[in-house]
């Protein structure tokens, strides 16, 4: 039965993040401006095991000029998403956001600073705390800064 779910859930996702690629892509990256009221984000990464660029659309709770915040939520799945698992191995990764591509590192966000960035990730989307509190993991957050260079 878990197994059945998890296929399901696994599907969903990629039938979600093609249609948000899809839109993206057919409106030149006007539409969709925002995801459950947050900042649409392209991530690429590179496959731990095919070597290969890998593209996820995903919900950005918290961006500035420094940092890209994101939650490897994956709806409150017991199973870290496939993308968390490809910047852990390979922490270059390249952000689409705002039709802008930005080079970047990285990196899981430590205890303290999950705590600390908690309350605005909530605030932007309240369901993240329900998938918290769902998921028999700790859901990572994602600290995504610039390159130097």
């Amino acid at each position: 039965m878990a197994e059945r779910r998890n296929k399901a859930v696994d599907v969903g996702f990629k039938v979600m993040n093609g249609l948000h690629r899809a839109l993206l892509a057919a409106t030149g990256g006007r539409f969709p401006r925002s995801l459950l009221g947050m900042a649409p984000v392209e991530l690429r990464t590179v496959g731990r095991k095919s070597g290969q660029m890998r593209t996820t659309m995903l919900a950005c709770p918290i961006h500035d000029d420094t940092r890209v915040v994101l939650v490897a939520s994956k709806g409150g799945d017991d199973r870290d998403p496939q993308w968390y698992r490809n910047l852990v191995a390979n922490p270059e990764v390249e952000i689409v956001i705002d039709g802008s591509t930005r080079k970047m590192r990285a990196r899981t966000a430590s205890r303290e600073e999950k705590a600390s960035l908690w309350p605005a990730i909530v605030a932007a989307y309240k369901y993240f705390d329900t998938y918290q509190r769902k998921a028999d993991r700790d859901i990572p957050v994602v600290i995504c800064e610039p390159l130097p260079g």
